[in-house]
């Protein structure tokens, strides 16, 4: 976003601190040579509209791709990006052509009633007795896959898998979806199974307002006692910001009318609904908190009453690597009885565990579901999860490293040489700022630092760029923008892939001060103070 003032001020500059003829040493003029050169090419590309349009977009390579040159000058820079977003929109349709976006769930139900419910006297005379059975009872998998037609339109495969206590069945589903217009899309479903004859069906989405929306969703499902029709319409509003309301009317063979608020924020989560219907009919709150740390842990819990009982359920949930999200959920309810609910979330594959415990209310099957999958995370995370996401940044870091090692010992170079040419100019700087009680940066480490205990035995990789930061003072005041500072004269990164920082001691009218700044951090200094008199 340079304005073309800018460019020239800042080559001006450069061209004074790196000109062959203001180093008489053979080696520095060399050395100036060549970064005077570089400057000089970097600011014949920044300073012609075109050729700065060609770089904003493609880089160093779009400089050097072959057939710029039958471009034609006329052409100005909106009219490159505008080519430059067509050829990004037809490689985005590619892209689109070859996405299935298949998404899947196994869920394998788990009956561990045999370790809270079992009664002694019924097992005295039974051999084997002493071991209680854990048994899975039931089993379901289901997967789907989308394919692109056009841009407008969407087939959609689906499928699953079912069984429970050595009974079972399966059924097939085919969709496609059409988007009709900014406002909605309609979809036309089919499908059959085992357990239940063919399906057809009719999903429609459109926008009423920016604020609110509806979905219709229309089946016949045919069996052997006839046509079952059933119909399901959603309205939904946003009543603010971050509050969503519904109002759900669910026609057929389970009728329903459900009312719920979602309030969604960055700290929290919170859904109140009440149902009234047939079979069913209840009310259900639900609360979960959203901590702000690296591993995105959640904590929640619920409470929903009805016809059926009432059931109480708490749990957390936190992601455990790049892709993967663990989560354990405590139900205890009446008549239900007390069940642990385990759900891993891997990309767009989910896998469900839940597991009875009991039939019954017992403290120790609430105790050990509760305790239980505490222990067990936090000693997988210590013993296997830490040091294995440990080894897997290493390998990246290293390979990043190796990659861009013949590049990072040029920028090295480059660097080293550019401040053995700042010398002059930083020693000129460092008169004029004492003259004034001015600006003088005593001291000032670029790169990787270690602060935090647990880190401890992590390297701590930093440069010097004390004279470089000096050379960039003017009247007083050092200014960095929003951006990676590794690209300014003088500085280099010396850990490629890991977090940097940007750590200066100075002094300003013969005060001493420090701070520390993040790598792509805006930085000024002296700070702007707003007191009244007062203007640093």
């Amino acid at each position: 976003q340079a304005s073309q003032e800018e460019l020239k001020a800042a080559y001006r500059r450069l061209c004074m601190l790196y000109h062959p003829d203001k180093h008489r040493d053979p080696e520095l003029k060399t050395q100036a040579e060549r970064l005077f050169n570089l400057v000089h090419q970097a600011y014949e590309v920044l300073s012609d509209p075109q050729t700065r349009a060609i770089y904003d977009i493609y880089g160093r390579r779009g400089l050097e791709m072959e057939g710029w040159e039958v471009v034609e000058r006329k052409r100005t820079a909106a009219e490159i990006r505008e080519e430059f977003e067509r050829l990004q929109r037809e490689r985005e349709e590619r892209r689109l052509q070859q996405r299935t976006n298949p998404k899947g769930t196994i869920s394998v139900g788990i009956d561990a009633t045999d370790l809270f419910d079992r009664y002694d006297e019924e097992y005295e005379d039974v051999p084997g007795s002493s071991f209680p059975q854990i048994e899975i009872n039931k089993m379901h998998i289901s997967q789907s896959i989308e394919a692109p037609l056009t841009a407008t339109d969407t087939a959609i495969l689906s499928g699953n898998l079912s069984t429970q206590n050595g009974n079972g069945g399966g059924s097939i589903n085919f969709a496609l979806r059409r988007v009709t217009s900014a406002k909605g899309w309609g979809e036309l479903e089919f499908g059959a199974g085992d357990l239940h004859g063919p399906l057809f069906g009719l999903k429609i989405f459109r926008n009423l307002t920016p604020r609110c929306f509806i979905t219709t969703n229309c089946a016949l499902q045919f069996s052997s006692r006839g046509v079952r029709p059933g119909l399901t319409t959603v309205l939904a509003r946003n009543l603010d910001k971050n509050t969503m309301g519904y109002l759900q009317w669910r026609w057929g063979i389970q009728s329903a009318m459900n009312t719920s608020i979602v309030r969604d924020t960055k700290t929290s989560h919170f859904t109140v609904a009440l149902q009234l219907g047939i079979p069913h009919s209840f009310m259900m709150v639900s609360y979960q908190h959203k901590f702000q740390d690296e591993d995105q842990t959640r904590v929640k819990g619920s409470l929903k009453a009805g016809f059926f009982g009432t059931i109480v359920e708490y749990g957390a949930e936190r992601k455990i690597s790049r892709h993967s999200v663990l989560g354990a959920t405590v139900s205890v309810g009446v008549p239900q009885g007390v069940s642990l609910k385990i759900k891993l979330n891997r990309a767009s594959q989910t896998y469900f565990f839940p597991v009875h415990l009991t039939d019954q209310l017992l403290p120790s099957a609430v105790f050990y579901a509760t305790v239980g999958p505490l222990v067990i995370y936090f000693a997988m995370h210590r013993l296997v999860i830490k040091p294995y996401l440990r080894a897997q940044k290493e390998r990246e870091l290293e390979k990043q490293r190796e990659s861009t090692a013949s590049d990072i010992l040029q920028k090295k170079q480059e660097a080293e040489a550019a401040v053995r040419l700042m010398q002059e100019s930083v020693r000129r700087i460092i008169e004029a700022e004492e003259a004034r009680m001015g600006l003088i940066i005593v001291n000032a480490w670029y790169g990787k630092f270690v602060n935090d205990n647990s880190r401890k035995n992590e390297k701590v990789k930093v440069i010097d760029v004390t004279v470089p930061l000096q050379c960039l003072v003017k009247d007083s005041k050092l200014i960095l923008t929003e951006a990676s500072k590794a690209g300014l004269p003088g500085f280099y990164d010396p850990c490629v892939g890991e977090e940097k920082s940007l750590k200066v001691l100075y002094q300003f009218r013969g005060v001493l001060h420090q701070v520390m700044s993040a790598d792509n951090e805006a930085l000024r200094i002296p700070k702007q103070c707003k007191c009244p008199g007062s203007s640093s």
